[in-house]
């Protein structure tokens, strides 16, 4: 789940994102309450693999990721960590020495950490309020006595949201945090045929639209912005060149988007670029791993091949 930033961040983040060229707009704002909602949705969707590929790829290989992980392990997830990949890790781990979700709502945070503390008792819950997408200082995940080892725990296809020097700065963060002798376990989504991507992040029954869509409308709850929302349409396209799916809003028609006390004209065929996914080969991905200073030393996939977990170790 993505961070909940306040009003003024949001309205920060919009003017600067319809202000450069090309105009966008950051993903992190999907999620409020409604497009939480629509997003459990695009989970349901038999198009939108991602969700499904994961879950069957933890259920595969638990054991084997159990195994490397090993006893006395302190797991750090970046995210508020109640779902149900997270609850299968802790019941199949050895003496885990403690888990720490890191979240910057503190109210999911809360809600994430009673409801562990509640499904196991005997591992020691440490949650920790920061923004997992800066900088951490590494000494705030310490424990007396120290756990034998850290692994840092980033399910799902997170990584692909950000772009290849943002993803490189990001497993940089991790390595350090995970420290000498820590691991990283990683899910990645692989490179697929480009009408499967496009389907995707387009299902026929609307519903990425939508969470695309409610980007705009939230504009309209929470800054009052002035927008006319049938004159943008949902656009999922392929970039090669990137290796991405991009979400776009695109504009039907000429059109103006007022907020903040400023004005932005848009042209028909005009768009907001809302979301980049980047799809990897596992070659590709070991070897962005590599230089952030983590070492690829098992890769699982998933019982279709769809999508992959990658164990690196700090070097």
């Amino acid at each position: 789940m993505a961070r909940s930033p306040g009003r003024e961040e949001f309205l920060r983040d919009v003017l600067a994102g319809l202000s450069s060229s090309p105009k966008s707009l950051p993903c992190k704002y999907f999620y409020d309450a409604r497009g939480s909602e629509l997003f459990e949705a695009i989970c349901e969707c038999p198009e939108y693999y991602v969700t499904r590929a994961d879950l069957a790829l933890h259920e595969a290989h638990l054991s084997e990721i159990s195994a490397m992980i090993g006893p006395g392990a302190h797991v750090i997830e970046f995210g508020s960590g109640a779902g149900v990949k997270t609850r299968k890790l802790l019941a199949a781990l050895e003496r885990p020495r403690a888990y720490t979700p890191i979240e910057i709502s503190a109210s999911a945070l809360a809600a994430s950490a009673r409801d562990l503390e509640t499904a196991f008792p005997d591992i020691e819950i440490r949650p920790l309020k920061a923004d997992y997408t800066l900088d951490i200082d590494a000494d705030r995940l310490n424990l007396d006595p120290p756990s034998r080892r850290r692994v840092i725990y980033f399910p799902g296809s997170t990584i692909g949201n950000f772009d290849h020097p943002e993803a490189l700065a990001f497993l940089k963060r991790m390595a350090r945090i995970a420290r000498s002798g820590g691991a990283v376990l990683i899910g990645v989504d692989l490179m697929k045929p480009e009408r499967q991507l496009i389907a995707a992040y387009d299902d026929a029954q609307g519903i990425t639209a939508a969470f695309n869509q409610n980007l705009l409308a939230r504009m309209q709850r929470d800054l009052d912005a002035s927008i006319e929302l049938d004159a943008f349409a949902h656009e999922a396209r392929f970039n090669p060149e990137e290796s991405r799916i991009e979400m776009h809003l695109v504009a039907r028609r000429p059109t103006r988007i007022e907020v903040g006390g400023q004005s932005f004209d848009f042209a028909g065929g005009d768009t907001i670029h809302t979301e980049s996914s980047h799809k990897y080969s596992v070659k590709d991905f070991r070897a962005l791993a590599a230089r952030a200073g983590l070492k690829s030393a098992k890769v699982w996939k998933d019982p279709d091949g769809l999508f992959s977990m990658h164990w690196l170790e700090t070097t």
